[in-house]
C-alpha cells in the first residue's frame, strides 16, 4: 500500500505585488507530525504566484520523502485548489508554467486537492511570513527545527555548521569577510542553561551477550543478573555525580528495571515515554545477525542499504524510528528546558539522538558502538544547536 502524505502550503505578498514568500509543510496523516518544511522569500510577486510556489515546494518536499506516496494537498487558496483540480481554467501567464510544473512532480492520479479555511492553514502561513520577514531583513529563511525542516524544497535539512561553511565559501569568492560562526559546542551568554539528556542504555538481558535482535516486538526480556549489577553500578555513579534532575524511561521492561534502580537511588520518580522504545525488528526478533543473514538475505541487504527498509514481517524502519524519536526528543525538550535528564532507552534511539545532534548521515547508525549500561550525553541549546558531550562511557562499570 502506498504511503500517504499531507501537504499544506501557502504564499503571501505584502503589496500584491510586493515582497513575497511561501511556506509549505509535509505532514504524517496518522500522527500530524511535521516531516518536512520549506519556505523562501521570492522577491516581488503576487499572492497567487507565491501560493503556487508554495505548492511546488510542498510537492517537491513530499517527493523527496517518498516518490511513490499518495499526496493530499490542503490550501486556503481557492484559486490554486480549483485550478489544480481542473475545475477552473488557468488564464494568467505567470501561473500557467507554475501549474504545469506542479503537475510534473507526481503523477496526476497520486495527488488530490482540498480547500481549507485560513485558520486551519496556520503552519504554512507561519512559514510564509517567516520567509517574508527574513527577506525584509536581507536574510535567508532558516528552519527552527532541523528534524522536520528542509532548507529548500526537496533538499535535506542542513546543520548550522554547514550553512556557516557555505557563507564562508561565498565570502571567499566575493572577497568579503564572512561573519564569525559560533564554535560548535559553545553558546552565546544569552542562550541560558542547555537541556542535557544523559542517555543510558539499559543493562544486559539474556539476549545481549549473544547479540540477538531485541526490539519492541519481541519477548520484552527482563534484566539478567549481570544487567541488574550494571544498573546498580550506574545508579551509584549517577548518585555520586548528583546532576540528574529527572528520569525518563522507555516502556520496555529492561529499561524500566534499569531506570527504577537509578531513580530509587536518586529519590526520583520515573516518567515513561513511549517514543523511546526500541525499533520493532519484526520476524528478526530473537535472532542473531548470522541467522537473519541465512533466513532473510535479501531483506537484510535492503535493510543495510536503506534506512527506509523495514525488517521482515512488519518491522519498523530506522527512518520511522528516527521520526518517532525526534518527536519524543522535542516533547522532552519542551518539558525539561534547562534541566539535566536521564533517558533510559535502547541502542537505536540513543544512536539516533546522537546522529541528529551531529547532523550525521543515516549510515552513521552502523558506525557507533554502544555497550550495555553505557552513558552518552547531548546538550541542547536555545538557538537549536546541539552538542555531543559523551559517547559510550562505561567507566562506571569498571
Amino acid at each position: 500500500m502506498a504511503r500517504k502524505l499531507i501537504v499544506e502550503a501557502d504564499g503571501g505578498s505584502r503589496g500584491n505585488p510586493g515582497p513575497a514568500g511561501y511556506g509549505a509543510v509535509v505532514l504524517d496523516p496518522a500522527t500530524g507530525e511535521a516531516l518536512a518544511e520549506a519556505a523562501e522569500f521570492i522577491g516581488t510577486a503576487t499572492n497567487n504566484v507565491a501560493e503556487y510556489k508554495g505548492l511546488l515546494a510542498g510537492l517537491r518536499a513530499a517527493h523527496a520523502l517518498d516518490p511513490q506516496a499518495t499526496v493530499h494537498v490542503r490550501m486556503d487558496s481557492k484559486l490554486v485548489v480549483e485550478q489544480m483540480s481542473g475545475r477552473w481554467k488557468i488564464k494568467h501567464p505567470d501561473m500557467k508554467p507554475l501549474a504545469a510544473e506542479a503537475k510534473t512532480v507526481f503523477p496526476v492520479d497520486q495527488v488530490s486537492y482540498e480547500w481549507i479555511p485560513r485558520e486551519k492553514n496556520k503552519h504554512a502561513d507561519r512559514l510564509a511570513n517567516e520567509a517574508m520577514d527574513a527577506g525584509k531583513n536581507g536574510k535567508q529563511w532558516e528552519p527552527r527545527d532541523s528534524r522536520a525542516a528542509l532548507a529548500t524544497a526537496g533538499a535535506p535539512a542542513r546543520s548550522a555548521a554547514a550553512r556557516a561553511a557555505d557563507r564562508a565559501a561565498e565570502a571567499a569568492e566575493t572577497g568579503e569577510q564572512a561573519p564569525a560562526a559560533p564554535p560548535l559546542g559553545w553558546g552565546a551568554p544569552d542562550l541560558g542553561v542547555p537541556a542535557t539528556f544523559v542517555l543510558l542504555r539499559h543493562g544486559e538481558t539474556a539476549l545481549t551477550p549473544e547479540k540477538r535482535f531485541s526490539g519492541s516486538g519481541g519477548t520484552d526480556p527482563e534484566l539478567s543478573a549481570a544487567g541488574r549489577r550494571q544498573a546498580e553500578a550506574t545508579a551509584a555513579a549517577l548518585a555520586a555525580r548528583g546532576t540528574i534532575q529527572a528520569v525518563v524511561s522507555s516502556p520496555l521492561r529492561r529499561c524500566r528495571e534499569t531506570a527504577d534502580a537509578v531513580a530509587a537511588r536518586l529519590g526520583l520518580d520515573v516518567r515513561v515515554e513511549d517514543g523511546l522504545r526500541e525499533t520493532d525488528f519484526g520476524a528478526w526478533e530473537g535472532l542473531t545477525f548470522a541467522e537473519v543473514r541465512e533466513r532473510f538475505p535479501e531483506d537484510l541487504d535492503a535493510w543495510l542499504g536503506s534506512v527506509k527498509a523495514a525488517p521482515t514481517g512488519g518491522g519498523e524502519s530506522f527512518a520511522a524510528t528516527a521520526r518517532r524519536v525526534a518527536v519524543a526528543r522535542d516533547k522532552l525538550l519542551a518539558r525539561y528546558a534547562g534541566r539535566t535528564v536521564l533517558l533510559v532507552t535502547h541502542v537505536t534511539p540513543i544512536k539516533t539522538l546522537v546522529r541528529l545532534a551531529l547532523g550525521a548521515p543515516p549510515e552513521s547508525l552502523f558506525r557507533m558502538e554502544l555497550s550495555a549500561a553505557s552513558l552518552s550525553a547531548v546538550a541542547y541549546y536555545a538557538d537549536g544547536n546541539a552538542s555531543l558531550r559523551l559517547l559510550n562511557d562505561t567507566s562506571h562499570l569498571r
